[in-house]
Order: C-alpha cells, then sequence, then structure tokens
C-alpha cells in the first residue's frame, strides 16, 4: 500500500479550467428564458435585474419570490452553451436565499432550495415551449441548498449572504447544452453563474513531456496520456505515460525517460544536456557525465567514449573507463641454464606487463620472466627472441621491443616410441615394428625390445637388440601373450620404454583352421594344372609362415591400426587403439579429459543410439565461457563392456585435434550417467542437411564442403587411423557449413530395417555395402584407400544433395555391378572435373587411387579457379551407362505424366502441369526453361532437376526413333 500512495503523489500542478459561460461577464442584459412568464400575483416567475456582486460591481441577476402562493414551479433557463470538446461540465452556482421563518405569515409551502438541470442538443433549437418545463427531457443534477440565509435587517436593508456551490455532470457527448434552474416555492437571487471544463496543464514529468489533456466524463474517469521523451533522452521500459483525472489532475506515472549516452539530466530532469568536452557518459541512464580517465581525451561534445592520446593505447577487453597506457620496454639481463634439450630462460625487470601475457608451458604469451623449455634437438644452436608485450601492444605501429640470447643444447637420449604394430606371427614368433621417436635428439644407434609372458613380471623380462626399427622374436610359447616395450639409444644413452603393448603369439588350433580356409583356395586352381597347383601350396605355406597368418583373429591384435614403416614423417603422432591396452580405462584416462558432473548441463533430448541418448546442452568449465554442446549418455543397467565399447570412441577421438574432425571436449566417467561430451554441430548430419536444402547453394560451396571433409581426412590418413565407414551421414555440418568427420565407434548402431546400409560379409561383421571399396568387402582389407574409395562416395551425396548411392538397388546389385566396372553417373549439374575425381577414388586397384592429401590439392585449385568447375559432364544416351537410368527414370515405363513427377520426387508440381497442359510425354518432352518458370517452378533446384530430366526424356525418345528407324 505504501508504493501504490507515493505512486499517486505527484508535485502539485493546478489544473487549467476553460470557461464556456461566465454571467458575470455580460454587458447587456442575460436574455435567459423563464417559465411561467407572469405568475398568479402581481410577481413575475424569475425577473432578470441589476445588482451587485460581494465587491460591489454592477452585475445582471435573477430572483425569485412568490413564497404566499402555494404549487410553486419556476424556471429559468440559459442560452445555448457550446461544450468545446468537454465531457464533464462544472457550474459554479453565487446565490443567496432569504430565510422563510424571517417572512411574517408564510405558508408552508415556503422553501430554501432550487433545483439545477441540464438538457443536450446538437444545435441551438430551444422555445418558449420546447424542451418542455419537467424533469423529463431535463436531466436533474442535484437540489441545491443554501449554507446561509439571511433575514436580518440594518439600516433598513437586508443584509444579503452570498453561497457559492459548484457541481458538475458528464458525459456530455451532443455539441452543447442549456442549463435550468427549478424555483418551487422560495425567495432567492441566482447572482452569477459560470459553466467551465477542467483539463490536465501541459507537463514533464520523468523526462518526458505530455500535452494538454481533456479530463474524462466521469469523476472517477482517467485518461491516459502518452508522453514524449524530451530531447536526447529515449524510454525505458515500457511506453511512459500519465492519467489525467476527472479534476484535471495528473495521476499515476508509468515508466519513465532517461537520458542517452552522452548526455546528463539537468534541470530537475526537464532537459538531457551533452556531456561537455573532456567529460562523456558510455550509457543510457541517470548517471552524470564523467571525466575522461587519464592519458584520454573527446573529440567533442556528447563523446559515449574517450579516445586515448596518441601513443597510448587501449584493449577491446578494457573497461572504458580505464586509463590508457603504452607499450613496454625490451626484457632486460636475459639468463638461460641449459640442460641437455632443455634450458631455462630468465629475464629482468621491464615496465609494467599487461593481463593478456601467459607463460609456461607455452611459448607465448608469458606473465614472469621466466619459462621451461624442453624436446628440443640436441647438440644445435637456438636464438630466442624475448619479447615484452602487453594488452595493447598489438595497437601500436611500432614493433614490440625485444631481446635475443643465442643458446647451444647439450646432447641427449631420445625420447619414448610412441607405439609398436604386429608384423606377423606363427605358433612359436612375432615380427614386431615400431615407429622412430618423436624426438631423436641425435643419430640412433640402436634398439632394445623388453619383452615377457603377461602372468609374469618385469623381473623375468628378455631383451633383443636390434639395428633397424623392426625385430623378431623366436622362442615363443603358443598361444601365449606377451608385453613388449621398446626404447632407442643414442651416444647420449638410452631413452625412455614406450607404452606396454600386448601381442599373442598362434594356437595350434589357430595354426590349422588357417590352413583349412586356405584350402578351397588351392583346390580352386586344380584347373590350372597340377605343377601350378603345387607352386601355389607352396607360396601360400611359404608366405603364412612369414604373415604367420595375419588374418587369423586375436583378441589383442585384430584391432590394431596398422601402418608401413618408413612412411611416417618424423615428429608426426600416430594413432594408438585402445583396445591395445591391457586396461581400456588406462586409455580413456590418457586421452580423455574428465569433466565434473556439474559443469554439464542437459537441455534436451535430440536422438538416440546405440548405448542412450543424445542431447544438447551447456559446458561450462572453470574460469571458461559457457559453450553449447552435444552429450551421449550411456543408458542405466549397463554392462561393463557396454561401458568400454561406449567410452572407446572417446578414447579415439580425444586423440585428433583439427577443425575438420568432431572436437572432444571431455568425458563423465565418475558420475552418472556416464557421458561423452563433444563440441555442437547446429546442422546436423551432412546427408539429413543437404536433403533439406535441395539446390540452395553454389558449386563453390559445395566443394568448399567436399574440401573439409577431405582435410579431415588427410588428417586422420597421416594419424595412420583407418575410419572404414566414411559416408555422409557420419559428417556432421555446423552453422558456418564447416563439414567435420565423425562417428569413431568401435561398435557401430545397425538398425533392422530393409533401410540398413550394411551387408554381412562372408568374413563375419557388417559392412556399409554402398560405401565401401571392393577389397574391404572381399578380403576385409581396410586401408587408407578403401576410405578413399568411402569418400568418392561422400562427393556423389553432396553433388547430389543427399540422394541414397546406387538408388534402390540391392547389396548383392551394387556389388555385382562394381565388379562389372559399373560406376555411378556424374549427379545433376556436376562439374567435370569432380565426377572424374569421384572415378579416380574408385579405381579398382587401391594402388591407382589419390592419396587423400592430393584429393585436397586438386580440390584447393578448383576453388582457387572456379572456371575448371563450369565444364559439365554431357549427359549420356545410356547405353554404355546403364546405372544413370536409376536417377532419371525410363518415361516409357509410366502411363502419365504424374508417375514420371512422383518417380523423379516433383510430384508437387502435378497440379501445375495439368494446368498448364502439359499431360503428355510429347509435350513435356519439349519444354524449355521458360516452360518451366511457366509452370510455377521457382526453385533453382527443382527447376534443374525438372529440366535435366525432360532433356533425358527428349534422349530416350530419339533413341527410341532411331531404333525403329
Amino acid at each position: 500500500m505504501d508504493i501504490l500512495w507515493i505512486l499517486w503523489i505527484l508535485p502539485t500542478v493546478l489544473a487549467v479550467e476553460e470557461t464556456l459561460m461566465d454571467s458575470t461577464t455580460a454587458t447587456a442584459e442575460l436574455g435567459w428564458t423563464v417559465y411561467p412568464t407572469s405568475g398568479v400575483s402581481d410577481i413575475t416567475s424569475w425577473e432578470e435585474v441589476s445588482g451587485y456582486d460581494e465587491n460591489m460591481n454592477t452585475i445582471r441577476t435573477y430572483q425569485v419570490c412568490n413564497v404566499f402562493d402555494n404549487n410553486q414551479n419556476n424556471w429559468v433557463r440559459t442560452k445555448y452553451i457550446r461544450r468545446r470538446g468537454a465531457q464533464r461540465i462544472h457550474v459554479e452556482m453565487k446565490f443567496s436565499v432569504r430565510d422563510c421563518s424571517s417572512i411574517p405569515n408564510v405558508p408552508g409551502s415556503c422553501k430554501e432550495t432550487f433545483n439545477l438541470y441540464y438538457y443536450e442538443s446538437d444545435s441551438d433549437t430551444a422555445s418558449k415551449v420546447s424542451p418542455a418545463w419537467m424533469e423529463n427531457p431535463w436531466v436533474k443534477v442535484d437540489t441545491i441548498a443554501a449554507d446561509e440565509s439571511f433575514s436580518q435587517v440594518d439600516l433598513g436593508g437586508r443584509v444579503m449572504k452570498i453561497n457559492t456551490e459548484v457541481r458538475s455532470f458528464g458525459p456530455v457527448s451532443r455539441h452543447g447544452f442549456y442549463l435550468a434552474f427549478q424555483d418551487y416555492g422560495g425567495c432567492m437571487s441566482l447572482i452569477a453563474v459560470r459553466v467551465f471544463y477542467r483539463k490536465c496543464p501541459r507537463a514533464v514529468r520523468n523526462g518526458a513531456v505530455f500535452q494538454e489533456t481533456l479530463s474524462g466524463a466521469e469523476s472517477t474517469s482517467l485518461v491516459a496520456a502518452r508522453g514524449v521523451c524530451v530531447p536526447n533522452a529515449e524510454e525505458v521500459d515500457v511506453p511512459i505515460k500519465l492519467y489525467c483525472n476527472g479534476e484535471g489532475e495528473w495521476m499515476v506515472p508509468i515508466g519513465r525517460c532517461m537520458c542517452k549516452a552522452g548526455h546528463e539530466a539537468v534541470d530537475n530532469g526537464t532537459v538531457c544536456r551533452a556531456c561537455p568536452s573532456g567529460y562523456f557518459k558510455p550509457a543510457q541512464g541517470d548517471d552524470s557525465c564523467i571525466q575522461c580517465p587519464m592519458n584520454s581525451r573527446t573529440t567533442n561534445e556528447g563523446a559515449t567514449t574517450c579516445v586515448c592520446r596518441s601513443g597510448y593505447y587501449r584493449t577491446d577487453s578494457d573497461p572504458i573507463r580505464m586509463p590508457c597506457t603504452t607499450v613496454p620496454s625490451a626484457p632486460q639481463n636475459v639468463i638461460s641454464s641449459v640442460n641437455e634439450t632443455s634450458l631455462m630462460l630468465e629475464a629482468g625487470g621491464c615496465t609494467r606487463c599487461g593481463d593478456n601475457v601467459q607463460f609456461v608451458p607455452r611459448q607465448l604469451g608469458l606473465t614472469e620472466p621466466r619459462v621451461y623449455i624442453s624436446d628440443l634437438l640436441a647438440h644445435t644452436q637456438y636464438t630466442f627472441e624475448i619479447q615484452a608485450v602487453n594488452g595493447v601492444s598489438d595497437q601500436s605501429p611500432y614493433s614490440p621491443h625485444y631481446s635475443s640470447v643465442n643458446i647451444i643444447t647439450n646432447q641427449a637420449a631420445p625420447s619414448a616410441v610412441s607405439i609398436m604394430h604386429q608384423v606377423s606371427r606363427t605358433v612359436d614368433s612375432i615380427t614386431l615394428s615400431w615407429s622412430q621417436p618423436d624426438q631423436p635428439n641425435g643419430v640412433i644407434l640402436d634398439y632394445e625390445l623388453q619383452y615377457y609372458e603377461k602372468d609374469q613380471t618385469e623381473y623375468n623380462s628378455s631383451t633383443v637388440k636390434s639395428q633397424t626399427n623392426t625385430a623378431v622374436i623366436r622362442g615363443l610359447k603358443p598361444g601365449a601373450i606377451y608385453v613388449f616395450q621398446v626404447r632407442a639409444r643414442t651416444v647420449a644413452g638410452f631413452g625412455r620404454y614406450s607404452g606396454k603393448m600386448y601381442f599373442q603369439t598362434m594356437t595350434e588350433e589357430e595354426y590349422n583352421t588357417s590352413m583349412q580356409e586356405k584350402l578351397p583356395l588351392i583346390i580352386g586352381s586344380a584347373a590350372a594344372g597340377l605343377v601350378f597347383l603345387i607352386a601355389i601350396v607352396v607360396i601360400i605355406i611359404v608366405c603364412n609362415r612369414r604373415r604367420g597368418f595375419e588374418r587369423a583373429d586375436s583378441e589383442y591384435t585384430d584391432k590394431l591400426q596398422h601402418y608401413t614403416s618408413g612412411h611416417i614423417t618424423p615428429g608426426m603422432k600416430i594413432y594408438i587403439d585402445p583396445f591395445t591396452y591391457e586396461d581400456p580405462n588406462e586409455a580413456v584416462r590418457e586421452f580423455a579429459k574428465e569433466i565434473d558432473i556439474s559443469c554439464v548441463k542437459i537441455e534436451q533430448v535430440i536422438g538416440a543410439g546405440e548405448f542412450g541418448e543424445v542431447c544438447s546442452g551447456n559446458l561450462k568449465l572453470p574460469g571458461k565461457r559457457e559453450m553449447f554442446v552435444a552429450i551421449k549418455t550411456l543408458k542405466s543397467g549397463y554392462t561393463e563392456k557396454q561401458r568400454r565399447d561406449f567410452l572407446s570412441e572417446a578414447s579415439i577421438m580425444g586423440q585428433f585435434d583439427h577443425p575438420n574432425v568432431i572436437h572432444l571436449e571431455g568425458v563423465v566417467t565418475k558420475s552418472s550417467p556416464v557421458m561423452i561430451v563433444t563440441e555442437f554441430m547446429e546442422n546436423g548430419s551432412l546427408d539429413s542437411f543437404l536433403r533439406q536444402n535441395d539446390g540452395q547453394f553454389t558449386v563453390i560451396q559445395l566443394v568448399g564442403m567436399l574440401r573439409g571433409i577431405a582435410s579431415g581426412m588427410k588428417y586422420l590418413a597421416d594419424m595412420n587411423y583407418v575410419h572404414r565407414d566414411l559416408a555422409a551421414r557420419n559428417i556432421l555440418v555446423n552453422s558456418n557449413l564447416v563439414c567435420k568427420v565423425s562417428d569413431f565407434g568401435l561398435s557401430r548402431f545397425l538398425e533392422d530395417d530393409t533401410s540398413d546400409p550394411t551387408y554381412t560379409s562372408a568374413l563375419g561383421g557388417k559392412i556399409p555395402i554402398r560405401w565401401t571399396a571392393p577389397e574391404a568387402i572381399q578380403y576385409r582389407k581396410f586401408t587408407s584407400a578403401s576410405d578413399v574409395w568411402s569418400y568418392g562416395i561422400v562427393m556423389w551425396e553432396v553433388m547430389s544433395y543427399g540422394e541414397r548411392p546406387y538408388w534402390d538397388m540391392t547389396n548383392q546389385d551394387v556389388i555385382n555391378a562394381i565388379e562389372q566396372d559399373y560406376r555411378l553417373p556424374p549427379p545433376m549439374d556436376c562439374p567435370s572435373a569432380l565426377h572424374q575425381l569421384m572415378l579416380d577414388c574408385w579405381q579398382k586397384d587401391r594402388n591407382n587411387r589419390p592419396k587423400f592429401s592430393q584429393i585436397v590439392n586438386n580440390l584447393d585449385k578448383m576453388i582457387r579457379n572456379p572456371n575448371s568447375l563450369k565444364a559439365m559432364t554431357p549427359l549420356s544416351s545410356g547405353i554404355h551407362l546403364p546405372l544413370l537410368d536409376r536417377s532419371v527414370p525410363d518415361f516409357s515405363s509410366f502411363s502419365a505424366v504424374d508417375d514420371w513427377l512422383d518417380a523423379i520426387k516433383m510430384g508437387q508440381y502435378k497440379e501445375n502441369f495439368a494446368n498448364a497442359d502439359f499431360t503428355s510425354f510429347d509435350v513435356v518432352s519439349q519444354m524449355t526453361m521458360d516452360d518451366i518458370l511457366r509452370v510455377g517452378v521457382t526453385l533453382a533446384g527443382h527447376q534443374k532437376k525438372i529440366l535435366n530430366s525432360v532433356q533425358m526424356m527428349r534422349a530416350q525418345m530419339n533413341q527410341i526413333q532411331s531404333v525403329e528407324v
């Protein structure tokens, strides 16, 4: 209640009164109409006489005093009064009344009151008889009684006492009105009558100007008035209003205006004045202008910020009230301390550093005058330049000052070998290979391999030395699992051992089974002759013994990603299969960052996977901005194997860091539910995104998407990671159309419906046939070259806007077609250069397929030279490309144009074609682009699809005619 009361209290501003009629200003007779014109006695009804007001000014009055006659009904009516827009009228009456008790012999009908009436009319039409002298049609306002009556006589005259009463009425809606005063048996004098209305005056409140406003029709009415902000002010929150009450007073302010940035309120908020020179105001509000901070100034009045003086700067993140600063001097007295391939640098004092500077272990952005640098090349001279930089250094036109120091590192032991892999195995031997250490730190003299049985300890280990990065370990037990570690040696000594890797020799049963699997191949070659058969048997036996029957399955080796020794760039990071760890949880801890579950907030479920739900939400890590993320959750009731399989994807993804590979933010493993948190890709999977935006992108945009995918795959190939399931459905797209390779789970979610793009091979396991290279289907030989084949299919998906590869062909039909050297035709409007690159990716011999690095270079050349993308692959007659008939159906197989439109997925235009009389194939085959536009096809992608189908229809018709001839 206190708040409401305060809202109603406003500074007192008197209402404005506009007078409609004032009898005291009349300079001649008033000439009002009276009824009746004469009374029963000699005294008339109401008589107009001259008199005096309280100031003894001459005025015209009306008086009546027929108190000795009963049943009095005396009326006097004013002239017509125009209301001038007023809705509520006020009448001020000054009058005197004779006290009935002071009149001798007065009858009991004497009155000391009179009645006030009004009558509305659109024009001055009243006469002596109209309106009738009765309460209806007149409207009674009130019965008026005197506060004081007179009865005393002094010096032979009466002492008159003047009463003043004010009455109001409304609403009035006609153009004007009359007033009437009824006497019914009194002795009185109507001295003065003033008729007026009220309005709220012009006012400036809460930073806004309100114009004069008429009061409402009722005494309790509130008329809303819209305010206009004073110059250089703006409304805050809601439109600003005041309410004008029935008495012409402003009430109930709502909203307010505040001075804009660069202006302050003066004169009680009625004026917004520009900040003077040297002062500024950064934002809208009631604040006053403030003086510019040190080393800054304004360039004009009304400033919202102060600019730094010459030689002084302020960063974008600095508050605008912060003084401007200058750049620091060069570091002083640099000291170095070398320890083999590590060194410590320390600098003397310099001028104050800014908050943007960072330090250990980074090379740039140091916040203290020292840095520890490690992993340098051994026995090598380095020159270090140390620059002092603060938050405004990048704004200075001058380069930061720096000091330099020359350092020569010592000789040092090599770093650890990153990974080993199995080359082959037998029942009693294993052949291993490994990469050179990332930091050799000199010439590698030799390697030392340490191994022991998994169930034993390192104290029972044996060692083997090798001059190269391969070694054959013999004398092992059949079917036994061994732990291997390797380290390199330079003249400075041995480096650290690599991580533990587990490999298993073959069992006798595996050897016999492998031999049985090879027998059908041997028997199937009998037709070639006995000598050739014997040679084949010998070759198979020798190869199998040398290769250790590498196709045999093993828990520790089947999932290991292999690479070719000698093709790895020194220092290149190599992918490590998490399933080579004895404890897969160790791989999760090594490659995936643990996130506290309190930092993750799930907003909504956006999908479902094999292991649980896929959600979107927010991630807020300490000291970092909140970010939108995707969250995979592991459903409750999981087994330990399901948990390992679920987290294996994070162990894989966590090893990658590339702008075109989906980024892992971290995992939640110490709370429930278990989660994998990745960056959020707003546009979802590439195939559905393209289908939703059919025909909406330029060729350059599509090539840019393909270039991003190829760049991500090049990165993965360089790390010796083979994806095995590259497809548009496994590419995610963000809001900037950046494509990123995803789906690194070793256990993939497979649906059971007929749309499942996989096929169970004879060797076991699910394979996405439409995207998989022939050698991977037939022999399960997955390499980067097989990923290149899959990339060619992705190219076709992109250029066809998400069309299903090979359309409705069965998996077996696809296998047979590829075996017969059939390949997918160019999608509609596909540049010939792009289709040729697809065909290169689909070379049957995997050695002839381009590398991902070559693909990236080719796409870069196309982007730099857009003219190379203008040449389109010409339409084929279809004789040598039967798959082409799948994309553009044979029109002869349809009975009507409507069926043909459904087949090319343009069924929404059936009615358009019918209305334009394109109802036969003969007419449709002659359509031009103008005809397609006239039919009402406005989408560019749909126009091209229909035109391409029409051209193919025309070609098919011509072919049929030529055959008939």
